[in-house]
């Protein structure tokens, strides 16, 4: 007899600011519906300047969320490996620009916190390049750590 395993909803950030970012956000958002589950929500792609460090090109970004049976460190895995596959280089010299960069903001409302995850992502209530793009298709998604929702974190971050 088969059992069911339970969905999860996975919110994606998912940016780009070198070469044909559009493109690279399309090939983003298939292979993570290909290999980590059913596309539930996409946000319109918004253009903003690099975080934390200087670039030519701005970034374009886009969130999705999808449902999927898989566990967080498997779709860390899996993201990783579509990044590197699209030409991402990891220098590990902080910030830089990439072809693709994708990023787990939410897991349902789970706190993990492992050497390689932290979800939800550390950073996101300072990230008004990822706050605008989430409030759009989860305005009332309440942060599980901070307990404030997405269009709060961005009024904060106004």
């Amino acid at each position: 007899m088969k059992t069911n395993k339970s969905l999860h909803s996975v919110f994606f950030l998912n940016g780009s600011n070198l070469g044909d970012r559009i493109r690279f956000l399309e090939i983003a958002e298939q292979s993570l519906c290909q290999h980590i589950g059913r596309l539930v929500a996409r946000s319109s792609v918004y253009e903003s300047e690099p975080w934390g460090f200087s670039a030519e090109q701005n970034f374009l970004n886009q969130v999705l969320i999808i449902e999927t049976e898989l566990n967080p460190h498997e779709i860390l895995e899996t993201a990783g490996k579509i990044e590197t596959e699209n030409g991402r280089i990891r220098s590990g010299n902080g910030y830089s620009s990439r072809t693709l960069d994708i990023d787990i903001l939410y897991y349902d409302s789970l706190i993990l916190n492992t050497p390689d995850l932290q979800i939800p992502h550390r950073r996101l209530h300072e990230r008004r390049f990822a706050l605008l793009p989430l409030c759009e298709i989860a305005p009332q998604f309440l942060h599980p750590v901070l307990k404030l929702t997405s269009e709060q974190m961005l009024h904060v971050t106004n």
